[in-house]
């Protein structure tokens, strides 16, 4: 079985004057990039089989991305080029701890419509993931997600989410984010939030309120992640903090969608997918190990060149 990865496919534009703002960067770097395109490329690079869906430019840039995914492993037979729109760029800034600021211009990615997808067989796939901020946006992106969620419900998939806020998307209508993420957060069966997120979303402004508000609102398993602290696993009424590993960070973009497809990598490797049956200790080798992918991404610049880093002996 395989897993589906549905939102953006994108190109960052990274600013290698590092610890300069884009206003004044001179110097910048193509690399391939989105959230989802990100978590299905680290799933290939460990090994497993997956599959994008998502709507790039008919451009150089939408032939960069699906090459270079085909390249590492990804089925790209459900990217769609689109001869009118461009390729959605991601502008980014770098700064001395290895985070990052974002300016968007955004194109075809927003396109991907329902009818696009008319040759998915979800029967095929075991877990779809959605992992993109951009999706929530108004546009036929937002409608496919909506739809797609109720029908990999219906078809017994195992569903995945990952909200990737980003402030600059939605600016002073975070009520509308949180409204958008709530029916998958209340609907899938494992979510990733960074603390930043965690708190947004909840209210609350410690990751041990906002755990015990989200345990309230979905019963799925769900993380939050703490940077160097680690990541916050909540399992049931269970709450663990799994130690991440020191690193000296170049680039802390893909981390979160290293970490997300090292998770999903690892349920798919079950010989009988069901997360329910997956115990405390079970949940912590494997969030121990998605740690692992997340930091090894930090060390590399570009989230995809990074992962040509991974592979599953990163786990032992």
């Amino acid at each position: 079985m395989k897993v589906l990865c549905i939102g953006e496919a994108l190109i960052d534009m990274i600013c290698t004057d590092v610890n300069v703002s884009l206003s004044n960067g001179q110097q910048f770097l193509k690399k391939a990039g989105g959230a989802p395109a990100n978590v299905a490329a680290a799933i290939a690079a460990l090994g497993g089989d997956v599959s994008m869906a998502a709507k790039v430019g008919d451009d150089p840039f939408g032939l960069h991305l699906t090459s270079l995914l085909k390249e590492m492993g990804v089925n790209t037979n459900l990217i769609i080029k689109d001869p009118t729109h461009f390729t959605t760029f991601a502008f980014v800034s770098l700064m001395n701890d290895g985070e990052r600021d974002f300016y968007f211009n955004r194109g075809a990615d927003k396109e991907l419509t329902i009818a696009d997808l008319a040759a998915l067989n979800l029967k095929e796939y075991s877990i779809v993931h959605f992992g993109s901020a951009t999706a929530f946006l108004p546009g036929p992106l937002q409608s496919t997600y909506i739809e797609l969620l109720a029908t990999a419900i219906q078809a017994g998939c195992l569903i995945s989410f990952d909200p990737n806020y980003r402030h600059l998307l939605f600016q002073n209508n975070s009520s509308y984010f949180i409204t958008q993420c709530m029916p998958f957060i209340e609907r899938c069966n494992f979510f990733k939030l960074s603390d930043e997120e965690a708190f947004l979303i909840t209210g609350f402004d410690t990751v041990t309120l906002a755990a015990n508000a989200l345990r309230k609102k979905t019963k799925a398993v769900f993380t939050i992640t703490l940077g160097k602290e680690g990541t916050l696993l909540s399992l049931g009424e269970q709450i663990e903090i799994i130690k991440s590993i020191p690193i000296q960070p170049v680039d802390a973009t893909g981390a979160g969608d290293a970490f997300v497809g090292a998770v999903l990598y690892q349920l798919n490797t079950l010989n009988n997918l069901d997360i329910n049956k997956l115990t405390i200790e079970n949940w912590k080798l494997i969030i121990s190990n998605a740690n692992k992918a997340g930091a090894r991404t930090c060390e590399y610049m570009g989230a995809m060149e990074a992962f040509q880093h991974l592979n599953n002996s990163i786990f032992d």
